[in-house]
């Protein structure tokens, strides 16, 4: 496991700690499924994006891969 040092307000440390408190859970458990939260739905993105072009130019891959 590896360890981040960030920088981070005040105002955005306050604001962790209140919501940390609300959920009973401490502020690095709280950060460390937001970030979890956050990169599967970016991968969940990515994949919808890539789905999306890949159908959107299927036609065009046909012809590209016939003439090759």
């Amino acid at each position: 496991m590896s360890t981040l040092k960030i920088t981070v307000s005040e105002e955005r440390v306050a604001k962790l700690e209140e919501k940390a408190r609300r959920l009973q859970v401490t502020p690095e458990a709280l950060l460390e499924a937001s970030l979890e939260e956050l990169l599967g739905r970016l991968d969940e993105e990515f994949q919808q994006v890539m789905e999306r072009v890949l159908t959107k130019n299927a036609e065009l891959y046909r012809r590209l891969a016939k003439n090759a």
